[in-house]
């Protein structure tokens, strides 16, 4: 059986965990579970790149909830359903590693993020954190996403490719809302750096040579490291703002103590890759459903009239308080199902730093493991016609009737989406601008082809067209 290189750590000191590419089992280790080789050298790695859903389908019905496929360089073990969900992000026994898990793929540009860290490490960071989303600096955001997002939806009138709209707009509001910097040259030049950093991250050459994604990746987060770590250090003595990056750059640990200037320029840079792609993500999916489903399209907005009280005399719409957030009750189911049809992050990775056992099969310390949130998410042993888009699964009592981890498109556990509330305003808002000022169409039976992996997006853009009430 396979062990970790070194003898398993004390919980409380996740940074003396081996490196994820310590202690790989053997193939005989996980001989006993099913599952498949594919092609020499590439393994299934091409299969899973061009249909990652119709693959993962075939393999849970040839093989079951349990199975193995070799793919980018390794065996991976696939735990699927609700009750894996459940195993793996609540983690109550502590087996797997976040950090090992997603380190392969994030370690060169977003390291030690939030979603990096284990443990007591990871507990005692996200406390720190946790204060830029409270619901002082939370109004501060409502009230710059308001106002940013109507300066720029203001102009969408006609048609329009929406994603790269939404992509463009959503980096902005983040280097308004999330680092207090006006729109201008300095925020182009640290858009232009962490678009760099999140296209590497999925680059299929791994190392920074020149003229490859990877390299300019690797300069964009030099850039990046550079300009937050010395407005950490400006911010800390002239007192920062309310923008999420001052309220990082002064947080403080239990014992009183402030985070490390590299740990707060981390976090920051990590947090803005994950809020900007997933909201981009999300938000387009939610479009693409209004667009086809005119019928939820107005619901929703005779919810937000009712709410904002519509536009004012002047035909401008009416911008959405912090406090009238929570009563877009509607709204939010509509946006809930979006993200069960359309999950921004359709799969998650872990590593097991200890044996376990699930659905019948020994699985040996160090394995790379994940769960399978898209398939989940259209599971007919979860959900009624699961490929049908209905907000109205999102009742309370449908809620409550259903296992908890059927629904995870934020996680779950001590992992959870630090920023989801954040997700969920930018979005009601953005909304809000929309719905009062336009109507969303889509020529009859639009159907874009879509990326479905890592993060979904449509290959043609979205084409919609927003037509003034």
């Amino acid at each position: 059986m396979a062990t970790l290189a070194k003898p398993q750590p004390a919980i409380d000191e996740p940074s003396e965990f081996p490196h994820w590419s310590d202690g790989v089992p053997t193939d005989g280790d996980i001989a006993h579970i099913p599952g498949e080789a594919g092609l020499p050298l590439v393994g299934n790695t091409f299969k899973q790149l061009a249909d990652p859903h119709g693959f993962t389908r075939r393999m849970v019905e040839t093989y079951g909830k349990v199975y193995k496929t070799k793919a980018f360089g390794g065996w991976h073990v696939s735990l699927i359903g609700a009750e894996a969900n459940e195993l793996v992000l609540f983690n109550k026994d502590k087996i797997f590693s976040s950090e090992q898990g997603w380190g392969p793929v994030l370690d060169q540009l977003f390291p030690r993020g939030l979603m990096l860290l284990d443990f007591d490490h990871h507990r005692i960071d996200r406390r720190a954190l946790s204060i830029a989303f409270k619901p002082e600096p939370m109004r501060h955001y409502c009230g710059s996403l308001n106002s940013g997002i109507a300066r720029e939806v203001a102009g969408w009138e006609g048609p329009m490719r929406f994603n790269p709209a939404i992509k463009s707009l959503t980096l902005d509001l983040a280097a308004d809302s999330f680092l207090g910097i006006p729109w201008g040259p300095e925020a182009d030049k640290i858009n232009t750096a962490f678009v760099d950093m999140v296209q590497a991250s999925v680059a299929p050459v791994r190392k920074p040579l020149p003229f490859t994604k990877m390299k300019k990746g690797v300069d964009g987060r030099a850039y990046m490291v550079e300009f937050l770590n010395r407005e950490v250090i400006r911010r800390r003595k002239e007192g920062g703002g309310q923008d999420m990056f001052s309220q990082f750059a002064t947080a403080t640990k239990e014992d009183g103590s402030l985070l490390e200037v590299d740990a707060v320029v981390d976090h920051m840079s990590f947090l803005m890759m994950a809020a900007h792609d997933t909201i981009t993500s999300s938000a387009t999916s939610f479009m693409y459903y209004l667009a086809t489903q005119p019928a939820w399209q107005e619901k929703l907005r005779e919810e937000i009239f009712a709410v904002t009280g519509g536009p004012d005399a002047d035909g401008n719409p009416r911008p959405l308080s912090y406090e009238d957030l929570g009563k877009l009750e509607l709204t939010e189911m509509a946006f809930k199902e979006t993200m069960r049809m359309m999950p921004p992050v359709p799969s998650m990775p872990r590593r097991a730093l200890k044996d376990f056992e699930f659905g019948g099969y020994r699985i040996p310390a160090g394995q790379a493991v994940g769960i399978n949130i898209y398939w989940t998410h259209h599971s007919d042993e979860y959900w009624d016609n699961p490929y049908t888009f209905d907000p109205m699964r999102f009742t309370p009592d449908k809620v409550k009737a259903r296992h908890k981890y059927a629904w995870v498109p934020f996680g779950g556990g001590a992992h959870m989406c630090l920023g989801l509330h954040f997700a969920y305003m930018q979005v009601k808002i953005l909304l809000a601008q929309l719905l009062q000022r336009y109507r969303i169409e889509a020529e009859q039976g639009y159907s874009p082809e879509w990326q479905p992996w890592p993060i979904p997006q449509p290959k043609d853009g979205l084409k919609i067209e927003f037509k003034k009430l």
